[in-house]
């Protein structure tokens, strides 16, 4: 799809359709929404769609299920399948134990499929011929298109350009060929070389709008890509019946147009090849998310670890999780604990810390230690998967200025085409000798202008690279109408710190009482640094930023919950929360600085040095 036309296009094709109430197609995101009044097949959807001209991208798949044993097994495997939204069709081979599977991957995956067969009562291998792309669903079509568009754009750059250099020699060197008359232009091989040229560029480089703007007559719904057809076609048809039979022209219309049809050909598939790129990287906000998901998980069997991919990964298994590993599923911890860094779900930067009984999200990271959790969503269940259908949706969602633009983008093409015929008849009629040409320059020149269409492009265009950007810098809309209104937004309210500070945590203040700032850090960070807390990390950095040096300690405890502590060179530290210095019995009461930097949302890490309170900084 390449326009707002292509939209109206394919929206009344499906509202034709049996049992479609309602179609909604988004130019940007590529995608279709139907809205059904009975039921419908989705076969005869896909069917209507690429006789129309227009590809469904829909996904292949294999499974080896190992204890098919007779025809009946056939037609429950396949009735199963078939009765999943969004499996087109489902064919089980009894001799080979192979089930093909044919579904759209909008609206089901994989790991689906394989627990509907499980549900069943089917066993499958775990590396079966699975021919399923696991790449970004949404990328592999725009990165096929990109390349297909490359080489198009290539060819007809190579082509167009020695063609624009001989059609306008004579008018940018008058010498050149000025003693050729028009009368005769077959006579000319350099106009020869001109329909070769142009003859590859239309119907080689430019196949496309050829394929797709007949499609569009054929069911009577022309779009932009029967305005190149058209346009370029006449210009090229007339040059070469001029070529060909200058006979049938009057005097003073003999003139070749050959490069126009070239160059328009070359411009509009540079424009394509743009947009294309646009669209692929506004998408890649989606994909970057999709890759927030681990792509494999260490699944407890029989309590050995062993590594699989998270499709074959169901609800109830045991997963591994090690120090730094990304967590890949939604589950409940059983047992372990550990530091998790949540921001990409909450923004706030303190790793949480998490124990038995405890919820981990997947796409989160772990910080320190290991543990290992039950499964309790998978696939489209999700935190992340969620998260980015909200940013689908968001992508796909139409506000009031693109439907507007979509219903004008209605009329569009139909319009240009009557007023291109009324053109190309005043002129004919009207126009100065020779009428003939003036009149077939000035329509297709209507023609031409019209091809690409931003209209329809700009808006969806614009919504996909506004929320794609944000949700890399994770703000999510869950409209795209929230893009418009915030044009007129002048007050933005907050209702979280973690939403606004730098995403980790930061030394802002440190009181000394009997030591010196230095003195008090380097020992703080002599404590710290055998320290799994977050804030360990703000205090060594910190450390490390005003070039202190720090010793690693003598020795070191931790309490949970409270704080820890360290010896060195014969000095005691102790830091942590006020409950801690209250619990080892050491007084402190900076009231003003307690109260001061709590108000600020800091976090105060008590220090205290040979049994006494010896400061305190914020983080």
């Amino acid at each position: 799809m390449t326009c707002a036309s292509c939209v109206r296009r394919v929206e009344n094709i499906l509202e034709g359709l049996p049992g479609v109430a309602a179609a909604t197609v988004n130019l940007a995101t590529e995608k279709v929404s139907i809205t059904p009044d009975m039921s419908i097949h989705l076969t005869d959807v896909v069917n209507a769609i690429s006789d129309a001209g227009y590809t469904p991208v829909t996904a292949q798949t294999a499974f080896l299920v190992t204890d098919m044993s007779c025809a009946s097994c056939i037609r429950r495997i396949e009735s199963t399948l078939t009765s999943i939204p969004g499996v087109l069709s489902a064919n089980a081979n009894l001799a080979t134990g192979k089930v093909d599977v044919n579904f759209l991957p909008e609206m089901t995956n994989e790991a689906c499929l394989r627990n509907s067969l499980s549900t069943i009562g089917y066993h499958l291998l775990e590396n079966d011929v699975a021919t399923v792309d696991k790449e970004d669903a949404n990328y592999r079509p725009h990165y096929s298109e990109l390349t297909s568009l490359k080489k198009d754009l290539t060819l007809a750059a190579i082509f167009t350009i020695p063609l624009a250099l001989i059609a306008m020699a004579p008018m940018l060197l008058p010498g050149i060929g000025a003693s050729h008359s028009m009368d005769r232009p077959g006579d000319s091989v350099a106009n020869w070389i001109q329909l070769g040229l142009a003859t590859t560029v239309l119907f080689l480089a430019g196949r496309r709008f050829y394929r797709q703007g007949w499609a569009e007559l054929k069911h009577i719904n022309p779009g932009m890509n029967t305005l190149v057809m058209l346009g370029s076609s006449a210009a090229w048809a007339y040059s070469t019946l001029v070529l060909l039979t200058p006979g049938l022209f009057p005097s003073g219309t003999r003139h070749l147009y050959f490069e126009a049809s070239a160059v328009i050909v070359t411009l509009v598939l540079a424009g394509r090849f743009l947009e294309t790129k646009a669209k692929g990287k506004a998408s890649a906000a989606i994909r970057k998310l999709g890759q927030l998901q681990s792509k494999k998980a260490i699944v407890l069997r029989d309590g050995q670890p062993v590594e699989t991919t998270i499709e074959v990964v169901t609800k109830g298994d045991h997963v591994l999780i090690r120090p730094g590993e990304r967590i890949p599923l939604d589950g409940r911890i059983e047992a372990g604990w550990s530091y998790i860094d949540e921001s990409m779900i909450t923004g706030e930067p303190m790793p949480v810390e998490k124990h038995i009984g405890s919820e981990v999200i997947g796409g989160t990271i772990n910080k320190t230690g290991s543990f290992s959790f039950v499964v309790t969503r998978i696939g489209a269940e999700t935190t992340l998967a969620r998260i980015i259908k909200l940013v689908e949706q968001a992508q796909a969602s139409k506000p009031p200025i693109q439907q507007l633009a979509d219903k004008i983008a209605g009329i569009f093409v139909p319009t240009v085409l009557a007023i291109s015929a009324t053109v190309f008849f005043i002129w004919l009629l009207a126009g100065p000798t020779p009428s003939l040409n003036y009149a077939f320059v000035s329509a297709i020149s209507v023609l031409l202008i019209a091809c690409p269409c931003a209209m329809g492009l700009a808006t969806p265009t614009a919504i996909m690279v506004g929320t794609g950007k944000a949700a890399e810098l994770g703000i999510l809309f869950r409209k795209g109408t929230a893009m418009e209104t915030l044009a007129g937004i002048d007050i933005v309210l907050m209702d979280k710190t973690g939403t606004l500070t730098k995403g980790q945590p930061e030394v802002t203040d440190i009181f000394a009482l009997d030591f010196d700032e230095g003195n008090l850090l380097m020992f703080a960070a002599t404590a710290e640094s055998h320290s799994e807390h977050p804030l360990a990390h703000a205090v060594i950095s910190e450390a490390k930023k005003r070039g202190i040096t720090f010793p690693q300690p003598d020795s070191f405890s931790a309490h949970p919950g409270y704080g820890i502590e360290a010896s060195t060179a014969g000095r005691q530290i102790h830091i942590g929360a006020s409950r801690y210095m209250e619990r080892i019995g050491i007084p402190h009461d900076p009231a003003h600085i307690t109260r001061e930097r709590t108000i600020e949302g800091k976090t105060l890490l008590y220090i205290a040095i040979d049994g006494r309170f010896a400061g305190i900084i914020a983080v």
